[in-house]
């Protein structure tokens, strides 16, 4: 079971990515928040199919849990509204990357403090080094995405300076794409 527990969290991983850069992509015409919202509204259409068909819980239990749990559903909110708004910016694999590191940093205090009733686990020297490996990590793909980026902008001004003298339309160069007009 415990393999299979691996293989369905590295599938969501994968789908994670692809969601990530799908949205990111369509903020840019939609709206990030709007977009946020098309995700929530679709994931909220579907999991009420699921609970239809497949739902074993008592869904009236949400009502009588503390009211701090319910904070969970506001955090998950912010997670993907901060990811559809990053990855336009950064790119998709800086964007997870950072998601996380965010997540080994608080989850390793969440462990060592026991926060929410979890399994206390003590910091150590391995989790800390951890944690420093994935920050460095970060470092050198935002880094190399940012060399990337300027890469293609030089290349994307030399290509409209050609245009610009082989063409009878005036190209403008606008994030990533060239309009003409006459």
């Amino acid at each position: 079971m415990g393999l299979f527990m691996i293989l369905f969290t590295l599938i969501g991983g994968i789908t994670l990515s692809a969601q990530s850069s799908i949205n990111g992509t369509f903020s840019r015409k939609a709206g990030t928040i709007e977009t946020t919202l098309l995700t929530f509204l679709t994931g909220t259409m579907f999991l009420t199919v699921f609970i239809v068909f497949f739902g074993k819980g008592n869904i009236l239990a949400l009502l009588e849990a503390p009211k701090w749990q319910l904070s969970a559903a506001f955090l998950g909110t912010m997670y993907l509204l901060l990811t559809v708004m990053a990855v336009p910016k950064i790119g998709v694999i800086a964007t997870n990357i950072a998601g996380i590191a965010g997540q080994l940093v608080i989850g390793v205090i969440i462990d060592h403090f026991g926060w929410f009733n979890s399994l206390v686990i003590e910091l150590d020297v391995k989790r800390v080094l951890a944690l420093v490996f994935m920050i460095i990590s970060l470092y050198f793909i935002y880094k190399g995405n940012k060399k990337s980026a300027e890469g293609n902008q030089h290349s994307l001004k030399w290509r409209t300076f050609l245009l610009e003298r082989s063409s009878p339309f005036f190209y403008i160069h606008t994030e990533n794409t060239l309009e003409y007009s006459l």
